[in-house]
């Protein structure tokens, strides 16, 4: 088992290391991509799917489904132009996608309870617009007319050194020092001491980080504020962890999918990253913005 999540995660980190430098239509496509294998597994621990036997997707999987592509065609229009805002096609694409499930369920009624309209349009909000922020926050600094967004090629790697990293860190310093449970029914292997190892290490190399690439970034003050953004955002991410965990537990299932040999679905592998990121961009356009 161990080198096959090896093998995984060096794929991961190819993956992720070519798409995140592409950025554009390379990143979107990716993320398109996760975002819809997010919401198909979020569905299914819900109880939303039609269920992979029946091979055929209900109404609420459908709006989901549709409202991710209609999503991400929107965020790809803000980007090349200046006549959608991101927080517009956000918001805008977030009504529709309730609406519509509150059609599918009306019209539809009694074949769905009020509990996975409910379900269905938190998975959609809590996989897909979260894990959009990676591709908003590569793209931070992009003017209208598809112009480079060199800011966010330094700020989008926060986000795996915030999740990832703080997640490497703590697991060092738990398995050294760790005594104290921090979420013994979620998670027992998790201590305080690890959890304060994650928090600082994530920082230090964030403020390592800040220190390299200051030059390229042209602001004395990225070092601090690299060191802040992921101190802040392995914070989160520790809680996106956990929260993962306790939908699993309530949902009855190991994980989430399969898609990842030996580390399961997407949500498994990107749990922590689906809260830091948006964290880290809203960060970064109140201190680099």
């Amino acid at each position: 088992m161990f080198w096959v999540r090896l093998r995984s995660s060096i794929i991961l980190i190819v993956l992720a290391l070519v798409t995140m430098f592409a950025g554009g239509y390379v990143l979107l496509a990716a993320m398109v991509f996760l975002s819809l294998m997010a919401y198909r597994e979020l569905a299914g621990a819900a109880g939303v799917s039609a269920g992979k036997k029946s091979g055929k997707k209900n109404g609420l999987e459908i709006v989901g489904i549709i409202g991710i592509i209609f999503y991400y065609l929107l965020l790809s229009l803000s980007m090349e132009t200046e006549v959608i805002p991101v927080e517009t096609a956000i918001l805008f694409t977030l009504i529709c996608v309730f609406m519509g499930g509150m059609f599918v369920y009306v019209f539809g009624f009694p074949k769905f309870q009020a509990s996975q309209v409910m379900a269905a349009f938190f998975g959609f909000f809590y996989g897909p617009v979260c894990l959009s922020f990676i591709y908003l926050t590569r793209e931070f600094g992009r003017g209208a007319a598809g112009d480079k967004a060199e800011t966010g090629l330094f700020i989008v790697w926060l986000i795996l050194i915030a999740s990832w990293g703080c997640d490497t860190c703590a697991y060092c310093v738990g398995m050294l020092i760790g005594r104290h449970k921090m979420s013994p029914v979620l998670s027992p292997k998790k201590s305080v001491e690890g959890a304060v190892g994650g928090v600082v290490g994530a920082a230090a190399l964030g403020a390592l980080y800040g220190f390299f690439v200051r030059e390229m970034v042209a602001d004395e003050r990225i070092v601090l504020f690299f060191a802040l953004i992921c101190g802040v955002g392995s914070l989160i991410s520790m809680v996106g962890d956990l929260a993962a965990s306790a939908v699993k537990r309530n949902a009855g299932i190991k994980d989430y999918g399969k898609l990842i040999p030996g580390h399961g679905g997407v949500i498994d592998r990107f749990d922590s990253v689906i809260f830091t990121a948006p964290v880290i961009y809203f960060m970064a356009v109140f201190l680099l913005g």
